[in-house]
């Protein structure tokens, strides 16, 4: 038999902070995308590079969502009703990101 280091905790993370917050960004900039590529015709005040806010803002909203559900790892890995709670929670919580992060992005030009 041999002997175990006990000193390093375990990490109950499944992936780095970075990967949780690149996957909400990509997921984020998708939506926005298809949403502005169903545009009619910009107004002309808007200005040539309209989209260029929303393309910024709303993965920067996404990326926030991806990193809450990284933060909520420590609530999923203890499992039962606590992993079901930590799901919704992330779920919300993203949508709530994203919904501002598309409100602020298209503030000025669509929701105004």
């Amino acid at each position: 038999m041999t002997a175990q280091n006990k000193l390093t905790p375990a990490s109950v993370h499944s992936a780095t902070a970075g990967k949780r917050m690149w996957q909400g960004a990509v997921i984020a900039l998708a939506v926005i995308i298809i949403f502005l590529l169903k545009a009619d015709k910009p107004k002309p005040e808007w200005g040539k590079l309209w989209m260029i806010k929303s393309l910024v803002l709303v993965p920067l909203a996404g990326a926030m969502g991806g990193l809450f559900y990284y933060f909520m790892d420590y609530l999923r890995c203890k499992g039962g009703w606590k992993k079901v709670l930590a799901y919704l929670l992330s779920l919300l919580a993203f949508l709530i990101a994203l919904w501002l992060g598309i409100v602020v992005g298209l503030d000025g030009t669509y929701w105004d």
